[in-house]
């Protein structure tokens, strides 16, 4: 008997729903750090006498705005994905970041996942199929783990049964 590879299938991707509440929730998240993160900057800069940063900030612009979302929503995404394959989001609506064949996606694939975000529209995207232009140009698919897990688990143990006959 050869050797299958798992597979995903469309029938465990996240629901829109899922996909939406975890836009959401993500960029509630990041927005709240956004806010401490100049918060905690401005408080370090003024004890230490530099009291024209908040002058600064409130005249950053709209490209400096948008630079600043830009590396926070890099950072975000980029540290949970990388390590947790998850963001808070996602730990809340039980779903999860994986490869085509069930497996965990690399640095590299996050790094590329998470630039894809910063294309303008993007948060649209996934209206179309289910799986955004940040999931299809990197490769991924978010799925919801329970049901993931639970036939990953069938599909390998269909294998180990059919291994065991073999021998």
């Amino acid at each position: 008997m050869e050797n299958k590879t798992f597979r995903v299938t469309s029938n465990l991707w996240a629901t829109q729903g899922q996909r939406f509440v975890n836009y959401i929730i993500d960029w509630v998240i990041q927005f709240g750090l956004a806010v401490l993160l100049l918060i905690g900057v401005g408080i370090v800069l003024v004890a230490m006498g530099d009291t024209a940063f908040f002058e600064r900030i409130d005249n950053m612009g709209k490209l400096g705005e948008y630079a600043f979302g830009a590396v926070v929503t890099l950072i975000y995404y980029a540290l949970f994905e990388a390590f947790l394959s998850r963001t808070i989001a996602k730990y809340i609506t039980k779903t999860v970041v994986v490869m085509a064949d069930g497996s965990k996606p690399d640095s590299g694939t996050i790094i590329k996942r998470t630039f894809c975000r910063l294309i303008p529209f993007n948060a649209f995207s996934f209206l179309g199929d289910g799986r955004g232009w940040h999931d299809t140009i990197s490769d991924t698919y978010v799925v919801q783990k329970d049901l993931f897990e639970e036939k990953k688990r069938l599909f390998y143990s269909f294998e180990e049964i059919g291994a065991k006959e073999e021998n």
